[in-house]
Parts: structure tokens; C-alpha cells; sequence
């Protein structure tokens, strides 16, 4: 989105802040190392990677706040952290000789609270898309700050319709601009070579590649098919939560845990199955959350089913959505009798829709729709 927009703007695309939970406990991560050596004066913090695009490391840490119980005290604690956040971005602003401020906030619900004043920006925008108020880091405050945040937003984009339907009940300027994919490497027309390890894994292959985590994953569902199709491999690409570590999967000998694989190869990997499925479960973390990977496997030209959630809607004419556990099975059959050329021509050229480009002009248009709207008011109260 950042690039797309810096084709006609100029960007800069603001880091999160180090934590100082994060700089403790998560010192070995990647990107902790990076935050620490720019912190240190070890590395740059204002990095242009493109044409009108800069990339922003703040140069500071913030205290964790999330799990605070008293709302007074949050607060209090809450801003000092915004406005440590807003001093370093003015920094950059100012070097960067920046002017007309569009503030940009990515769901960063507590970090950027205060943001819209404390950088003086002619027009502020939230981007939401995840449900993420039922985890467990957000209980303490989320529920609390999200309706301020949406209400006080110039404008409140959404790559979902239901997160956008939520947001109209508390900023009616708020609208879906879909979501943009990168999907160049999951390429129906490539040839992609099969991958050694499949030659053990009988055919049809079903699989499933992403993170396999317990809130948001039905274990059930694919011990389920596991059980009732034997002679089908189930194929599970991805990091496993503890949840599924210990799941009775693993001792089903035609379910297939593969690992964590590299992201460049995962295209190659996926191009191979017969059948692809989101088993996920209908929760309030899934319901309305959009699932990127459906079109990267529709970009494949790949058969899908997947559970039916609100934003899997979204694909109703070209996946085979599940309304119950059991109906996975038969549904897969189906996807796999009614595969042909024109269903797989049909489905790359619906996620074909899906860009970033497509993304940012719908965005671009709200943008300046909203501006519009803005003006006129400021007219009308002769300001």
C-alpha cells in the first residue's frame, strides 16, 4: 500500500517503536536487533528504499501498557508513549520538510492514539483489519479505545466488510477498499518443479499452508477428514502453535506436517495440491477477518474449500464454503470431480483483481472524497 501510494505522494512508512518488554525478553529477534542498533546510533533511522519512500526506525522506547487495569493510570502512561512516538516521527517530518500531514494509522490501536493532535495532521485515517479484540493482549483496554479511535478518524478504510460494518456504527465515513495481495510468485503459469518430499506423499494431496494456530485453526476438522478419507494425504505447511504440536494429528499416518517452509519455496509447494482448505474455525478472531492466503491459492488456479465466515463471502462464487465440519469431506470430493481449465482460468483472474493498486486508488478516492467533505464544513462554519 505504501508503495502504491508513494507513486503520487510522498511517504513515509513509520516503524512500531521498540518496547521495552520486547528490548528484554525478545533480544535475539531480527527485527529487536534492528530497533536496538538504531537505538544505539549502530544504524540509520531514516532510510529512503524508493522513489518518494522512506522507511523510519524511531529512534526510542516505550513502556508496556496494554496489561494496565486502571484506566486513569493507562491513560496517563499511554500518552507519554504516544508522545515520545510523535516527537521521533515530527523528527523525520521535519527533515524530510514534509507538509499536509495524511496520518496513516494501521490498526495500531494504542501506540497511535493520540497520534491525529500530537502531529497535527490535516487529515487522519484508520485502517482496520483485524478483529483483534478478542485476544488476550487487547481485553484490558481494546474494547475501551477502538470506538474513540474510529469515532475521532476523518475517515476509516477496511479490507473487510464486516470490520467495515462495525466501524459504520461509530464513524459513518467508513469504507472498504478490499485487500491488495503481492502475488507474483504464486503463478499459475509457472512451471513449478515438484517438490522431492512429495514423492512419498500419495496423491490426492489437500493441504493447507499458514500458521497452525489453535484460536484460529479447527484441529477437529482436519482429524475429521484425516479419519474419514484415509487414502487422501493432508498436507500442513507452516509453524505450529503448542496446540497443534501436541495434537492427535501427528499420529495419523496420512496427515503430513512439513515445517516451517521457507516463504520463497511455499508457492512451489502449494501449486501441487489437488485441493487447498482453510478449515478455519467461525470465531470472533475469524469472522470478519480477510484470509489472504485464499488468494494466493486462487492465483494458483487451485480448487478451494474453506469454512464459511462473513469475509469468506467475499469468494462465495469461487470456493466451496462449509458450513459445518462435516460437510468438508463431501465438498472436497466435489472440488476435486469438478476441477477443470475454465474453473482454474476463473479463479486467477479473481484474485488477479485483488492488488495493492487496486487497494490504494479506492483508498486515494475516499482520501479525497473525505477532503471534500472537510472543506465544505470549514466553509459552512466560515472558518
Amino acid at each position: 500500500m505504501a508503495f502504491e501510494l508513494a507513486k503520487y505522494n510522498r511517504v513515509l512508512f513509520v516503524n512500531s517503536p521498540l518496547d521495552r518488554a520486547s528490548a528484554i525478553r525478545q533480544k535475539n529477534d531480527p527485527l529487536v536487533r534492528k530497533r536496538l542498533r538504531v537505538l544505539h546510533g549502530q544504524d540509520d533511522e531514516l532510510v529512503q528504499v524508493g522513489d518518494n519512500i522512506w522507511n523510519f526506525y524511531p529512534q526510542t522506547v516505550l513502556e508496556p501498557v496494554s496489561q494496565i487495569r486502571i484506566n486513569c493510570l493507562f491513560d496517563l502512561l499511554n500518552f507519554s508513549n504516544n508522545r515520545k512516538f510523535a516527537r521521533e516521527i515530527n523528527k523525520a517530518i521535519q527533515q524530510l520538510n514534509f507538509s499536509d500531514i495524511i496520518l496513516f494509522n494501521d490498526s495500531d490501536l494504542l501506540r497511535g492514539f493520540y497520534l491525529k493532535d500530537l502531529l497535527h495532521s490535516e487529515l487522519f485515517v484508520y485502517y482496520t483489519r483485524d478483529n483483534f479484540l478478542p485476544l488476550r493482549r487487547w481485553q484490558r483496554q481494546g474494547h475501551r479505545l477502538l470506538p474513540r479511535i474510529l469515532a475521532q478518524a476523518d475517515l476509516v478504510v477496511s479490507n473487510s466488510h464486516y470490520l467495515t460494518a462495525a466501524a459504520e456504527s461509530y464513524n459513518a465515513n467508513s469504507f472498504f477498499v478490499g485487500q491488495g495481495c503481492s502475488l507474483e510468485d504464486f503463478d499459475a503459469s509457472i512451471d513449478y518443479p515438484r517438490p522431492a518430499i512429495y514423492n512419498n506423499i500419495p496423491q490426492p494431496i489437500i493441504g493447507f499452508m499458514g500458521a497452525m494456530r489453535s484460536s484460529r485453526l479447527d484441529e477437529s476438522i482436519l482429524l475429521t477428514i484425516a479419519k474419514q478419507r484415509p487414502n487422501w494425504s493432508i498436507v500442513l505447511l507452516g509453524p505450529e502453535d503448542n496446540d497443534f504440536t501436541s495434537s492427535t494429528l501427528h499420529k495419523q499416518k496420512n496427515v503430513h506436517f512439513l515445517g516451517n517452509i521457507d516463504s520463497v519455496l511455499m508457492p512451489q509447494y502449494a501449486a501441487h495440491f489437488d485441493v487447498a482448505i482453510h478449515p478455519q474455525k467461525n470465531n470472533e478472531i475469524t469472522v470478519g477477518n480477510y484470509p489472504r492466503k485464499i488468494d494466493e491459492y486462487l492465483a494458483l488456479g487451485l480448487p478451494i474449500v474453506a469454512t464459511h465466515t462473513v469475509a469468506m463471502d467475499f469468494f462465495k462464487e469461487l470456493v466451496y464454503l462449509v458450513e459445518v465440519s462435516d460437510s468438508f469431506v463431501p465438498l472436497i470430493e466435489q472440488a476435486l470431480k469438478e476441477d477443470s481449465e475454465e474453473l482454474q482460468y476463473k479463479r486467477i483472474a479473481l484474485a488477479n483483481q485483488h492488488t495493492w493498486l487496486a487497494s490504494a486508488n479506492l483508498l486515494s478516492n475516499f482520501i479525497e472524497e473525505t477532503e471534500q467533505k472537510m472543506k465544505k464544513t470549514q466553509r459552512t462554519k466560515g472558518v
